[in-house]
Parts: C-alpha cells; sequence; structure tokens
C-alpha cells in the first residue's frame, strides 16, 4: 500500500479556471497554445508589481505563506544597496508524497510560470533564472519550454536560464538546499540560516518562490488586481491548487476559489461522508478531526482557526476503517528517513521520534507517551532547516487529533483496526537509507551493557530499561555505516561486529564449477 502518486493526476477545476485554463483543449499548452489561451504579457516596474502582489494578498504558496510583496521589495533593495545583480529561482522541486499542483503546472502549463518568473526578473533587473527540479517529466517539460523562448545558459545572452535537476528528495525543496545546489554544492540544507534575499545564488540577492506563486502573479499580472480580486475571499482572493489523495475515491489536483467548503471539496475526490480525520498542508501540516474539516473553508486563516493548516495545498482524508495512528507512523518513519543527516535534531530527533510513536502504538503506557511528547519538543527550532520543526509538529498534532485511538493504545491493547496505508509514499527509498548489505550484531557474551553504542548510532540499537540493547542485530542502512563502523571501534567490550548481511549476498552455486576438459581433480 501507499502507493505513490503518478507525476500528473486527474485535474479538476471549480468555477471558471484561471491557473488551469486549457487544460480542457490540450494536455500541455506550448508557447503557441500558451498564447492563444492567455494573451500576452507586458513587462512592469518593480514597484508596480510589489503592489499588485500586495493588492491581491498573493503569499507564498509553497508551504510557508509568506508576503510576495515583501519578498519582492526585500529583493530589490539589497540588489541595490550592493550594487549587484539578483538571481530568481522557481522552485518546482515538490518531492513531498501527497503534493503534485506544482508538478502539474510545471508540465501542462511551464509558460504560466515561467510568464511569473520573466516578469518578477525583468522587474528587478535579474539576468539569471534558474528553475529547480526533480523528476524526468518537469525537467523535460521545463527545458523544451525554455527553448521554446529561446532561453539558454549561453554566455552573453540578456537573461541566462537554465534548468538545475536534483534528485527527489524530501530536503531537496528547501531553498536554502535548492540555492546551495545551484552553485554546485549537493542539494542539501547548507546547515546556516541566510536569508535568500540577502545571498542567495552565487551570493547574490535571490528572489526564489514555488511554481504557483509565480502562475499567480502572472494571472494578477494580466487581469489585473480588481478582476482577480472577483473570485475567492476578500482577504484572500483568486484560486487555490490543491492535491487530494489518501481515502478518496480519485486523487487529483484541483483549482478552487477560495472560501469553498472543504467538505465539498472532499466530496469532488469520493472521500468518506464523515471521514475520521483529514490531513490537512501535507506531511509538515496538521490533522482535523473529521467533525472540524467539514466546518473548515479553503483559505488559509479558516484551516488555521480550525487547527488545520493550507501548507502546501494537499488534503489527506482517511476513513473509519483504518488506524490513524498507524497510518502517522508510516509518514513519521518515511519524514525520519529523509533526514539530511546534517544535525542532531533531525539526524538523532526524527527516528527517535519515531520510534516513540511507534512505543504508543505497540502499548507502551503513559510513560512513551511522555517519552513521545519531550523527544518532539527538542526537535523543535534547533534544526538546520524546517525539516525537523514541520515533521515534529505533524507528529503532535497526530496524537492531538485522535484522542480515543490514542487512550486505546496507551491504556489497553489498541484500536483493533488495521493499518491499511491509505496515505502516499514514494515507493523507492530515498538516497542515503538504501541498504549497506551489512549488519550490526550484538555478541551477547561479551555484552556488559556500557551503552555507547546506542549514543553512538541510535537509529539502529537503543536501550532497554535493564541498560542494554534491546536488538542482537540490525540491519546498516547506508546512511548509518560509518557511524556503525564507529560504534564497533568504541565498544569497550569489542560485543559489536558489523557483519556482511547473508540476505544481501549473491547465492552461492550448489556444486563447484566444472574444471577444463583433461584436467584432474587429483592434486599433482
Amino acid at each position: 500500500m501507499n502507493t505513490a502518486l503518478p507525476d500528473v493526476p486527474e485535474v479538476r477545476v471549480v468555477g471558471l479556471p484561471q491557473l488551469t485554463s486549457g487544460f480542457d483543449l490540450v494536455e500541455r499548452l506550448d508557447l503557441d497554445m500558451h498564447l492563444k489561451v492567455h494573451g500576452p504579457l507586458e513587462p512592469m516596474p518593480g514597484e508596480r508589481l510589489a503592489r499588485l502582489a500586495q493588492a491581491v494578498s498573493l503569499r507564498g504558496r509553497g508551504g510557508a505563506g509568506f508576503p510576495f510583496a515583501k519578498k519582492l521589495r526585500a529583493v530589490a533593495e539589497s540588489a541595490i544597496r550592493r550594487g549587484v545583480r539578483p538571481v530568481v529561482v522557481v522552485n518546482g522541486s515538490e518531492d513531498e508524497p501527497a503534493c503534485r499542483k506544482d508538478t502539474v503546472l510545471l508540465n501542462r502549463a511551464p509558460h504560466l510560470v515561467l510568464d511569473g518568473a520573466l516578469l518578477a526578473a525583468e522587474a528587478i533587473g535579474a539576468r539569471t533564472l534558474v528553475v529547480g527540479v526533480t523528476r524526468d517529466s518537469t525537467e523535460a517539460s521545463m527545458r523544451t519550454a525554455l527553448a521554446e523562448r529561446g532561453l539558454s545558459n549561453r554566455r552573453g545572452a540578456p537573461l541566462r536560464a537554465r534548468v538545475q535537476r536534483n534528485p527527489v528528495r524530501m530536503v531537496t525543496g528547501e531553498s536554502s538546499a535548492l540555492i546551495r545546489s545551484a552553485d554546485g554544492g549537493p542539494p542539501l540544507p547548507p546547515g546556516r540560516k541566510v536569508r535568500a534575499s540577502d545571498s542567495g545564488v552565487g551570493g547574490a540577492p535571490t528572489l526564489l518562490s514555488n511554481a504557483e506563486t509565480f502562475a499567480q502573479l502572472a494571472v494578477a499580472a494580466r487581469i489585473g488586481a480588481e478582476r482577480y480580486g472577483r473570485t475567492g475571499l476578500h482577504d484572500e482572493p483568486g484560486t487555490v491548487l490543491l492535491t487530494l489523495s489518501g481515502a478518496v475515491a480519485r486523487p487529483m489536483v484541483l483549482e478552487v476559489p477560495s472560501g469553498v467548503p472543504l467538505r465539498y471539496v472532499l466530496q469532488l475526490a469520493g472521500a468518506p461522508p464523515l471521514p475520521q480525520g483529514v490531513l490537512t498542508g501535507g506531511y509538515h501540516g496538521k490533522w482535523l478531526d473529521g467533525v472540524g474539516a467539514l466546518d473548515a473553508i479553503v483559505s488559509r486563516a479558516s484551516l488555521e482557526a480550525c487547527g488545520g493548516a493550507l501548507g502546501a495545498g494537499a488534503i489527506l482524508p482517511i476513513g473509519p476503517d483504518t488506524c490513524p495512528l498507524g497510518e502517522s507512523l508510516k509518514v513519521a518513519q518515511w519524514l525520519a528517513a529523509e533526514s539530511a543527516g546534517q544535525c542532531g535534531p533531525c539526524y538523532l530527533g526524527l527516528p527517535a521520534a519515531a520510534r516513540g510513536l511507534e512505543d504508543v502504538l505497540n502499548g507502551g503506557g503513559p510513560t512513551a507517551l511522555e517519552a513521545l511528547r519531550e523527544v518532539t519538543r527538542a526537535v523543535k527550532r534547533r534544526g538546520a532547516c524546517k525539516h525537523p520543526d514541520g515533521s515534529a509538529a505533524f507528529i503532535e498534532s497526530t496524537i492531538a487529533a485522535f484522542p480515543d485511538d490514542l487512550a486505546a493504545h496507551v491504556l489497553g491493547g489498541g484500536c483493533g483496526r488495521p493499518v491499511r496505508g491509505v496515505l502516499p509514499l514514494h515507493a523507492q527509498a530515498p538516497a542515503g537509507s538504501s541498504p549497506s548489505g551489512k549488519r550490526l550484531a550484538v555478541d551477547w557474551t561479551l555484552c556488559r551493557g556500557h551503552g555507547l553504542c546506542a549514543d553512538i548510532v541510535p537509529e539502529l540499537l537503543r536501550l532497554g530499561p535493564d541498560g542494554f540493547p534491546t536488538v542482537a542485530e540490525a540491519e546498516v542502512p547506508r546512511s548509518a555505516e560509518a557511524n556503525a563502523a564507529r560504534a564497533v571501534r568504541r565498544c569497550p567490550a569489542l560485543a559489536l561486529r558489523l557483519e556482511e548481511d547473508p540476505a544481501a549476498l549473491p547465492p552461492r552455486p550448489l556444486l563447484p564449477p566444472a574444471l577444463p576438459p583433461g584436467r584432474s581433480r587429483a592434486r599433482r
């Protein structure tokens, strides 16, 4: 189960389309079709563009929701102060398994995204455009779109534009990771917090936002703030792109005006009439109970007031026939495996939190629940990027949203429902978590319970109440191979061994290979 979503799922619209205009005509809008559907777009001075973004209350649609006008002005002011050309970056690294809206735009309406990015680049005087992607389909679509516009990374060009391809990892979608990779480094957060508006690609002030944000900017620039504001809510005008998955009959990307009841959105996707819970905002988002979800509307303010989050626009209901804590555990384990391995709160804290949630599900009692809460509190606001914070918030929301199920697991024998794997996850193992072909084994005849091994490789070994490791052997992923070898070297009792995993070795032939003709097995 936990089947991954396709790159481009079904796309539907409520009301009049804006971002998805023309999707009923062709599968992908090339430049000619794009201009027929949307028309030309005139350049706009920087301050006028900022006022437009402010007038339509445009916020980043990648999850953080930062005001775009404020970001645009910050980049322009930094570039003027330093006397350097800024850079524009489109973040299309949509690697969360529950999100596909940016991927749909890059595949089906790439020129609408480029319209917004080029409009911003012209307004602030940028001469470099970078489009970050992680999928074969989005890379091919964006390279084709740049070629259709005659844009390239050629020296001397008025605007140098290129596609930056990164691996599919949750952390590669973090803004600092994309900037680092665009400079030739690894696609991982750098471990220090520097605002992109001050120093981004090549050290230059960088305007970075996700694909939907630039597409929304292009729509607003074409139709104007007044017409844009006629759709949706007064304080959150326009449309919203949502990705519907989980316990639905038809996973889809849906364009809806803000203010549409969430229950109507769920009905369109074929969700259960009364879902047990609805995860809003994706895997860094928050759970709503079934009743609360039916009272919410699609808007940032409404979802936050109900205890949820709009985030990156992912909506995932689950039905009454599955264990919500078990479903969340699978996600927590995936989030832990997506760690960049660069800071303790992420590399050590997230696996510990996933194990803590597993202990709660397995009847660990109030002690296990309190230990889980302590771990999540320790993880938050201490990481090198936002991944630990978002993952910890997801676990905290899980244990708060399902009190009856939590009580059944903590105080009794569990809720009695199976885990059906309805929440989508990537099918392949993330980079760094693939098996190394080795296992870490404990020799009980030598172990004296010093506990150093659990300090060095807590993701593989942990101590029981008696102070000894709780497992005799553990498979070692590649990301932990170096630490496992270190644990072996530092064990005072020499009780650890790093062995080849028999399951990973090629099978031996049943018979010895035949000798060449004329040779004898007898010793001469």
